[in-house]
C-alpha cells in the first residue's frame, strides 16, 4: 500500500488489494458505490448488530518519500502516505478479518462491514456515503489514526469546507499590448490579500489556507486562466459556513477590481467528530491491555535521525511504549470525514504511534515511517485494538445501547443530519494538474 501511494479517487490498485484480501478471507464485496469507482463495502457475518471499520488509503500529491531518514523522493512517484493511510486501510481490513473469523469460530450472531473510503484528503467521500445513507443500520462504527502517539481519547475535530475559484481574464502580449488583457491570475492574488486581511476578522480557532493551482502559462502572456484551492475551518459548522461565504465575496470583490470573472466548484466538507466517551473507553482498556511497543537496535538509530530533522528536535513526552491518559472534551486542530459518520451513528477513533514522537501528519518524516517497520507495529497495535473492543461490543448488546444513548443526547432531540457537501456529486477529478 506504502509503494502504491495513489492520490484521492485514484486508489484503483490500492483498493484491488484490500478487496483482494477481504474477497479471498470471505467477504461479500460491493464495488464502486455511490458513484466512486475505487469505494467499496465488504461485509461478512449475519444477524446481530452491524459494527462497521472505515478503510482509507489515499496518498498525499508531492509528498513522494523514500523510507530513509533523510529526505528523499522515491523515483518515478510524485505522492507519498504523508499521513499513513496506507496502514490506516491495512490494519482496519484486518480488524474486520480477525471479527470476521472470532464471529464465526465463537457462534456469535452479528454483522461486521468494512467500508472502503477513498478520497479522505479533499474528496469526503464518507460524507457522500453518510449523506446517502450507507450508514443507516450501522449500530457502530470504529476507526483509527495514524499518529505519534497511542491513544483513545475522544475529542472535538475541526469542521472543513473547500473549493476552487476559477478565473477567468482576456489573453494578451504582457509587454507589447497589456493594456489589452486582463490578468486572471490578478484576479486570484487580489482575492488571496483579500482573504489574507479577513484573517483578523474571524474566530481564533478558524483555519483558512490555500495554493494556488493555475497561475497561467509563461510570463509573456497575461494569463486567461487561474486557479486557487481554499479551506475553511472551524469547530462550529454554522461557522465555517459563514467564513465560506465571506471567501466567496472575496473572491468576486477580486473579479470586479480585475475586469476578470470567477466561478467556484465547491468540492466537498465534512463535519467536526461528535466524541462517544462510553466506545472511548472501552478502547482504551484495551490499548492498555494490548500495550505499547518498543523499539529494535535498528529503529532506535533510524528514530534519532528523524528526531533530529524535525523542528525543536521533536517532543520528548509519549512515544510507541506508553498509552496517552484517556482524557474527554479534546479539541483537535485537524479535519476528517470521519466526522460525518460519527453524526449518523456512534463512531470511535483511536491513534497509535506509527511515527517517531514529535511527527507532524503530511511530513515527509511521516511519510518515511509510514513505510517503515515502526509504522507497521503502530498499524498492528491498533488492528488488535479494534478488533478486542469490535469482539466486547458484540457480546455486549448493553454497551452499544449505552453508546447510542450518549450519540443521541450529545445530537439533541430534534437533531437532523444535513451534509455540508449538499447535494453534489463527488469531485472525481479534485487532485487534477
Amino acid at each position: 500500500m506504502w509503494k502504491l501511494a495513489e492520490v484521492g479517487f485514484r486508489e484503483e490498485k490500492s483498493s484491488a488489494r484490500l478487496q483482494a484480501d477481504l474477497k479471498a478471507a470471505g467477504f461479500r464485496i460491493d464495488k464502486g458505490v455511490d458513484g466512486m469507482p475505487t469505494a467499496f463495502i465488504a461485509t461478512a457475518g449475519s444477524g446481530g448488530p452491524v459494527i462497521a471499520l472505515l478503510a482509507e488509503y489515499d496518498a498525499l500529491p508531492g509528498l513522494s518519500q523514500a523510507a530513509v531518514p533523510e529526505q528523499q523522493a522515491v523515483p518515478g512517484s510524485a505522492a507519498g502516505h504523508a499521513c499513513g493511510h496506507n496502514l490506516l486501510g491495512a490494519a482496519s481490513v484486518s480488524a474486520a478479518i480477525a471479527l470476521k473469523e472470532w464471529l464465526a469460530k465463537s457462534g456469535t450472531p452479528g454483522t461486521v462491514r468494512l467500508y472502503g473510503t477513498p478520497a479522505e484528503e479533499g474528496g469526503f467521500a464518507k460524507a457522500f456515503l453518510a449523506r446517502d445513507g450507507l450508514f443507516r443500520d450501522v449500530d457502530v462504527a470504529l476507526s483509527w489514526h495514524p499518529s505519534d502517539r497511542n491513544s483513545a481519547s475522544q475529542g472535538q475535530m475541526l469542521s472543513v469546507i473547500n473549493g476552487k475559484f476559477h478565473f477567468t481574464g482576456v489573453p494578451s502580449h504582457a509587454a507589447a499590448a497589456p493594456e489589452r488583457g486582463r490578468s486572471a491570475l490578478d484576479g486570484v492574488e487580489v482575492m488571496n490579500v483579500a482573504v489574507n486581511y479577513l484573517r483578523e476578522h474571524v474566530p481564533q480557532e478558524a483555519r483558512i489556507h490555500y495554493t494556488i493551482t493555475n497561475g497561467g502559462d509563461q510570463p509573456n502572456i497575461v494569463p486567461a486562466n487561474a486557479e486557487s484551492f481554499y479551506y475553511a475551518r472551524h469547530y462550529d459548522p454554522a461557522v465555517t459556513l459563514d467564513i465560506w461565504d465571506r471567501i466567496k465575496n472575496a473572491a468576486q470583490g477580486a473579479a470586479l477590481a480585475t475586469g476578470t470573472k470567477v466561478s467556484v466548484e465547491l468540492i466537498g466538507g465534512s463535519y467536526g467528530t461528535l466524541p462517544n466517551y462510553t466506545l472511548g473507553k472501552i478502547a482504551d482498556r484495551y490499548l492498555r491491555q494490548t500495550g505499547g511497543f518498543s523499539y529494535s537496535a535498528q529503529e532506535t538509530a533510524y528514530a534519532q535521525k528523524i528526531t533530529a530533522s524535525l523542528p525543536q528536535g521533536g517532543r520528548e513526552s509519549g512515544g510507541p511504549e506508553t498509552v496517552a491518559d484517556f482524557v474527554e472534551g479534546s479539541r483537535t486542530p485537524a479535519s476528517s470525514d470521519v466526522g460525518d459518520v460519527s453524526w449518523v451513528t456512534p463512531t470511535l477513533q483511536i491513534s497509535t504511534a506509527t511515527w517517531v514522537p514529535g511527527t507532524p501528519p503530511h511530513s515527509w518524516q511521516a511519510a518515511s515511517a509510514s513505510g517503515t517497520s515502526i509504522g507497521v507495529k503502530g498499524a498492528l497495535l491498533a488492528a488488535e485494538t479494534l478488533a478486542l473492543t469490535g469482539a466486547e461490543l458484540f457480546r455486549s448488546p448493553e454497551e452499544i445501547a449505552a453508546a447510542k444513548a450518549e450519540f443521541d443526547k450529545a445530537r439533541g432531540p430534534n437533531y437532523h443530519y444535513r451534509a455540508m457537501v449538499g447535494d453534489q456529486k463527488p469531485a472525481l477529478d479534485y487532485t487534477r494538474k
